[in-house]
């Protein structure tokens, strides 16, 4: 096994790809305030920077900011309407990035790579709770499966770069994230930010909230900058190459119909005018994550409320409405 050169004499430089998209933003937030991260230099990379499909481009980033660490949140994503329409383009755009980005990693010597993955990847029919143990043990859910069968790449080709270069690379796997500077597209935006968009809409114009679907798929939600401080303590802490799900307990689990109530009463929208349009499809009814590794490693680690975290994202959409990705 080929083994890294000594890099621990190098300053501290830590690249985030997708770093100004809900999680980057995060991040990028957390480790402002968080002292241990005050001597390193951070950079947020956006899709200005260059195009990671391109590995030229790539290369380029990376030899123009030398990076000691990485942590990858680029991905061509997107909600279950989207999946289900560009399956080809989520699987090559997403092969591609990542591909690019692990190599580039390789060549420069970089000490740590954290990538991000999704519950999406798991198999469709399974038991749940699942865990990070059960990964590739079945096909993903149709609608999503380019890009499940992108992201489970990432961690067959962590354990690859590990035995055969000695890279010390790993995975986080977050339930649904949402939070400020989401992408609140209606049409291609995920769950939360999309319905938060929708009952804005409503309460400008006078309508019904109406959500797609019969509201009752249960989900795991995370607080973004609950994410964050768990993945800056990820690339610090964390060193197995095994994936580690970073969600809220099983507990915290809640259907769509809960969550499209709490946002009309964060936005202070009658109930009465929430409807359910069940022509719509529901798209996966569960995926219910066990979070016991992170339990084990991290037991007093402390999630912000639903309902709080929820009021926090539908007042920065109001008072960023005219900025916000839409």
């Amino acid at each position: 096994m080929a083994v890294l050169e000594e890099t621990s004499q190098r300053p501290r430089v830590v690249l985030v790809t997708g770093g100004t998209g809900l999680y980057g933003m995060a991040i990028k937030a957390w480790v402002a305030k968080d002292p241990q991260e005050q001597d390193a230099t951070w950079v947020f990379l956006s899709s200005r920077d260059g195009d990671l499909r391109d590995r030229a481009q790539t290369a380029a980033i990376f030899e123009k900011h030398k990076p000691t660490h990485v942590i990858h949140l680029a991905a061509m994503v997107g909600g279950l309407f989207a999946n289900m329409a560009k399956k080809v383009e989520f699987y090559r755009e997403n092969m591609l990035i990542n591909d690019n980005v692990m190599e580039c990693c390789r060549l420069h010597n970089v000490e740590k790579l954290v990538s991000c993955l999704s519950t999406c990847i798991f198999p469709d029919k399974t038991t749940y709770p699942i865990d990070e143990t059960m990964i590739h043990n079945g096909a993903p859910h149709p609608s999503n499966e380019g890009y499940a069968y992108a992201k489970r790449m990432i961690d067959v080709m962590d354990r690859c770069y590990r035995d055969e270069y000695g890279c010390k690379f790993t995975s986080v796997i977050p339930t649904n994230i949402f939070g400020e500077h989401d992408n609140y597209s209606i049409q291609g935006g995920h769950v939360i930010p999309g319905l938060i968009h929708k009952c804005y809409l409503a309460k400008r114009d006078g309508g019904d909230f109406t959500v797609w679907g019969t509201g009752a798929p249960l989900r795991q939600f995370i607080y973004s900058l609950d994410l964050a401080a768990l993945t800056v303590w990820v690339l610090r802490d964390y060193d197995s190459v095994e994936p580690i799900i970073l969600s809220v307990d099983e507990a915290a689990e809640v259907s769509i119909r809960d969550v499209a109530y709490w946002i009309a009463e964060a936005m202070d929208f009658p109930a009465e005018k929430v409807v359910f349009d069940t022509s719509k499809a529901d798209g996966q009814f569960k995926k219910t994550a066990s979070n016991a590794k992170l339990r084990q490693l991290r037991p007093d680690f402390e999630f912000t409320p639903m309902k709080q975290a929820l009021k926090q994202a539908c007042d920065w959409f109001v008072a960023n409405y005219d900025t916000a990705r839409k």
